[in-house]
């Protein structure tokens, strides 16, 4: 663990891929759990480090004063930066021109839309939720033309590929597996990477 860097979230969408990043650029970090059901996350404390209450908050004390990232996908970001080459290649050119071009195909297009289809079923305007829902599908099963070599964005593990994971994986009772085989190999295939098991779990018990 290093105490230097912090990582406050809870089992959510966003915190998880903000774990997965850290742990496969291979960044030491200790992390903080909150429980959103107790209300942890309006403590004022946290509300110093976060205003709005959200999950998840990275807090880096190596910093002078200490960086703080409010957003799950500026933390991926600072996870590349921290590990060049890891979360995609470390020079510029196609291949990681592509890397974004694929991490903010699932960031723009299908979760921001999960986000407001959750929105919208929270304030009890299901049919609208369910007509978005169904979007964020279809998008899903779109993406998998991307997988012309292992992974979202080439034959190299990158930031596409945690942006796409974690929604598929809050998608994936309502994919019809049988005939995205492609899709399916690749999901278990990250679902299986010892880094991303290890965000998964982060967590669970802290």
């Amino acid at each position: 663990m290093n105490p230097k860097i912090e990582l406050y979230g809870a089992p959510t969408g966003n915190s998880l891929r903000a774990a997965i990043a850290l742990e496969e650029a291979g960044i030491p970090y200790t992390a903080r759990r909150l429980n959103l059901q107790a209300n942890e996350q309006r403590d004022l404390s946290y509300l110093a480090l976060n205003p709005a209450g959200k999950v998840p908050t990275l807090v880096d004390h190596s910093s002078t004063p200490p960086l703080v990232i409010n957003q799950s996908n500026a933390i991926i970001q600072f996870a590349d930066a921290k590990a060049p080459g890891r979360l995609a290649p470390a020079h510029r050119g196609p291949k990681r021109d592509r890397v974004f071009d694929r991490y903010f195909f699932f960031v723009t297009d299908v979760i921001g839309p999960s986000h407001a289809a959750f929105s919208l079923r929270q304030a009890g305007f299901n049919d609208a939720a369910t007509v978005i829902d169904q979007r964020v599908i279809e998008q899903l099963v779109y993406s998998e033309r991307f997988l012309t070599d292992d992974f979202m964005a080439g034959d190299q593990f990158s930031m596409a590929d945690i942006s796409a994971f974690t929604i598929a994986a809050s998608f994936r009772d309502r994919l019809d597996w049988a005939v995205l085989s492609r899709l399916s190999r690749w999901f278990d295939a990250i679902e299986a990477r010892p880094a991303v098991q290890r965000g998964l779990k982060v967590f669970q018990n802290h």
